[in-house]
């Protein structure tokens, strides 16, 4: 058995949720935030058999898919001189962070 964490950006998180319940894989789903851009995430946690990660990791893939958005950067609190808007840049975001655990044991009380 293998427990599946996995981290999306929220607005992949419903589609997500569905494709999943579609599957027949069962899922918790937490709220979590993001260190980079500090935009919402969910993390899933989902326990499934040895033979169901391959088909959980391609559900996982086809929907939560990487696309780009223009970010303006915030100057560093730092930085000394008048404040300057910065030019927008493109950043990368979606798609998902996979962990797959062993799972020693599983009990359900």
């Amino acid at each position: 058995m293998k427990l599946i964490l996995t981290i999306v950006q929220d607005a992949d998180a419903p589609k997500l949720q569905n494709a999943l319940l579609e599957h027949g894989l069962r899922s918790t789903k937490l709220a979590s935030t993001g260190g980079f851009l500090r935009e919402g995430n969910t993390t899933f946690l989902l326990g499934v058999e040895d033979h169901q990660v391959e088909r959980a990791k391609a559900i996982i893939h086809d929907v939560c898919r990487e696309r780009s958005k223009m970010l303006r950067p915030l100057p560093h609190m730092s930085e000394m001189g008048p404040v300057m808007p910065n030019e927008p840049i493109e950043v990368t975001i979606g798609g998902a962070t996979v962990f797959i655990l062993d799972v020693e044991e599983f009990a359900k009380l």
